[in-house]
């Protein structure tokens, strides 16, 4: 019987501790020891209370085949981060290059050759040239593993939040070679605010903080035998390089995108200046399993 509030956590608690599933038991157990503290710790009023269910409610609500705003206020908060690094660094004792999937990943990329571009329809900006390996834990080179690329364009745009720009514009999947290298050419991309629309954006706004994510390249790498490994190699010279909206810099993450101010040594038709992009991802040995996709 409960008789006061200080009866109410350990009669949840009693019924919580029965849930069969140990991995279920063990998070729904802590989940509700640290809800009720929460609750005790800030003296949560009734008024706040239905306020914060109503948050919840239209944050689900805001979400669809082309946004997710619960994505977005879990980078927010820095949630998205702390689980990828908590998943891949071993404690801390290494960096990794895992890193957020974010909002805008689309399954089913157009297949594209190494050497090829991903620039499917007019987008004016500076050329950018990626050279990249894939390596195991050891150093070893992996081949055959499929990368999905996909990034903002130089205003800072998906395509899929662009009506001037083609479906799968700045969108390409390739294999790795022997060497475990695969290479392209893409323009170089822009940082950009998250949307403030919804949530998200209010909460921004009452905290004075600005919503921008510094440039950055996504990548999804696949490989039968590994852990699936997300990635996004931020660019340093961006402006909010060192205060991402979403916490997702880290130095494993940091590329050097190389301004080049005399003609392509390759391609006599690239104007300067343009960009290069050398970078190693390092995945781990696992289970390849591919995340839900944010947006269809």
């Amino acid at each position: 019987m409960i008789r006061d509030e200080n009866d109410v956590t350990p009669a949840v608690l009693r019924v919580m501790e029965r849930t069969a599933d140990p991995r279920l038991r063990e998070i729904i157990v802590s989940l509700v020891k640290h809800l009720h503290g929460f609750v005790r710790d800030v003296r949560l009023t009734e008024a706040e209370f239905r306020e914060a269910t109503t948050i919840i409610n239209e944050i689900g609500k805001s979400s669809g085949d082309t946004h997710n705003e619960a994505v977005l206020m879990a980078g927010s908060l820095g949630v998205s981060t702390l689980i990828c690094l908590m998943n891949n660094s071993d404690q801390g004792r290494h960096q990794t290059s895992q890193n957020l999937l974010g909002p805008f990943w689309r399954m089913h990329s157009p297949p594209t050759p190494n050497g090829g571009s991903i620039v499917r329809s007019p987008t004016p900006g500076p050329p950018l040239f990626v050279d990249a390996r894939v390596i195991d834990p050891t150093g070893a080179p992996i081949a055959d593993a499929e990368v999905d690329i996909w990034h903002a364009s130089p205003l800072g745009f998906y395509e899929s939040q662009d009506p001037n720009q083609a479906d799968m514009n700045l969108r390409g999947k390739f294999r790795t070679d022997a060497r475990g290298r695969f290479w392209f050419r893409t323009v170089r991309m822009a940082g950009y605010p998250i949307p403030t629309d919804g949530v998200v954006g209010r909460l921004l706004a009452a905290q004075g903080r600005h919503p921008f994510r510094p440039a950055h390249l996504h990548a999804l790498i696949f490989k039968p035998g590994f852990k699936v490994l997300i990635s996004q190699v931020y660019d340093p010279a961006d402006p909010h390089f060192d205060s991402d909206v979403q916490f997702g810099v880290t130095e494993a993450t940091t590329g050097d995108y190389v301004r080049h101010d005399e003609p392509h040594p390759q391609d006599a038709s690239v104007a300067p200046p343009w960009y290069s992009l050398d970078y190693t991802y390092g995945m781990q040995r696992g289970d390849a399993v591919l995340p839900r996709p944010p947006i269809k």
